[in-house]
């Protein structure tokens, strides 16, 4: 007999983001951030670096030696909309109706072209139109010189401005100048140079240069890989990057789960695979069930917004898309924005209105005093990633409250509190 699937009412939320940065060892161990140098002196450093990665010495310092920093760039790096905003208001600002109706328009127009790249590399066409969309909305802001950046300059930028990443902004930038120097890109397609996002981010699916190096490929059959102005080329370079990472032919992304009333929220560890039968046993069922054709397919759970809000059955195509980009607010956006483009209505559970999530300093808080009591979040970075939920479930645990690893501001007075009775981790 089955068990009642429990309501949906109004619930708090923390910002949920995988750490995008490198984490930090303990909040007792946090070092001091490094210095950045001042800009034309890690100009000269930059030309040099190039030069020992096959880039021509000549064509670095064409590049480079006359560039100044972009200090919107660097205004950028805190403000990333996936890791900052309430996960309810990046998705919803990304899936609109009017997005869902241009995907549909766009599905319908490159018919031939999805069809194609199905065919050859096994990515479902919703998904791949999804990642367009919300990269950059079909396209359209390529042609908005308000988003659009030179990639050189911007990658310069954060290697010299950005020290804690300077290694990763480092290898880009020789990236991006081995296009240049390799004449890999279509530059008298775009008459303002090697162009991208404020990160570096380039064409109609926002591939970082080592990624366009690795993964883009020509399917247009014109020689070139051109992600900037060839929708097909853009659109299979995404294809094959995902089935170069694991992507699943034939499997989707997973469902929005429905929970029975007295649902134990410790079971939505992220970690622990079951069979859809198992979870059917446990009184879980996919609000989607195409999404589970076979009752053996394996999938864990997750509860983004808690024990109140929606949660989700993940398949391991999900995992996937977070190779993408890291953030679950990111991947949560094109999996939901990938239905809504096949026609699936939206979710059964909403998503809270008007709830106030905690700050960054709140985040890093938290985090700290976490560890301090033993329970380990994998650094203090004020991103509540897997490992700072898992810490919050055991904390929660011990308190006797439901363990989905859910961070409001009531739950961090909790731990705000002091010692209490709860039972410390072994």
């Amino acid at each position: 007999m089955s068990s009642p699937i429990r309501s949906c009412p109004e619930l708090r939320i923390a910002v949920l983001a995988c750490a995008l940065a490198p984490t930090v060892a303990s909040a007792a161990s946090e070092a001091s951030p490094p210095v950045p140098l001042p800009f034309e002196t890690c100009r000269t450093d930059l030309i040099a670096w190039a030069a020992s990665q096959a880039v021509p010495q000549g064509l670095a310092e064409a590049q480079l030696g006359s560039l100044t920093s972009d200090p919107e760039v660097l205004a950028a790096t805190t403000s990333q909309g996936e890791f900052v905003r309430p996960l309810w208001d990046y998705i919803e600002a990304s899936i609109t109706p009017a997005r869902i109706e241009a995907g549909r328009a766009k599905l319908a127009d490159q018919a031939e072209t999805f069809a194609a790249i199905e065919a050859r590399y096994g990515v479902d066409r919703h998904i791949l139109a999804a990642f367009w969309g919300v990269e950059s909305s079909f396209g359209a802001v390529l042609d908005n010189p308000a988003v659009v950046k030179p990639v050189v300059r911007s990658l310069a930028t954060l290697a010299c401005g950005d020290p804690a990443r300077a290694p990763y902004w480092r290898n880009e930038l020789s990236a991006a100048l081995q296009i240049l120097a390799w004449n890999q890109a279509p530059l008298e397609r775009m008459p303002g140079g090697l162009t991208g996002s404020w990160a570096g981010a380039m064409g109609h699916t926002q591939f970082m240069p080592s990624v366009y190096q690795r993964d883009a490929v020509d399917f247009d059959g014109d020689s070139k890989r051109d992600i900037w102005t060839s929708v097909p080329d853009a659109l299979a370079s995404t294809a094959n990057y995902l089935r170069a990472h694991g992507w699943k032919p034939g499997e989707g992304w997973g469902s929005e789960a429905l929970l029975p009333d007295g649902f134990d929220a410790a079971l939505a560890d992220e970690t622990t695979p079951r069979t859809l039968t198992a979870w059917r046993a446990l009184g879980v069922r996919p609000a989607r069930p195409a999404a589970f054709p076979d009752e053996a397919a394996e999938a864990t759970l997750i509860l983004p917004a808690g024990i109140r809000g929606p949660a989700f059955l993940l398949r391991p195509n999900f995992a996937v898309i977070l190779r993408y980009n890291t953030a679950l607010a990111y991947a949560l956006t094109v999996a939901l924005l990938s239905d809504r483009l096949r026609g699936d209505p939206g979710l059964v559970c909403d998503w809270p209105r008007g709830d106030r999530v905690l700050t960054g300093d709140e985040r890093r808080d938290l985090q700290t005093r976490l560890t301090e009591r033993g329970f380990a979040t994998g650094g203090v970075d004020g991103k509540i990633g897997p490992k700072t939920r898992a810490a919050l479930r055991a904390f929660q645990g011990s308190i006797g409250l439901p363990a989905d690893g859910y961070a409001d501001p009531a739950l961090l007075e909790r731990i705000r509190g002091g010692p209490s009775t709860e039972t410390q981790p072994k």
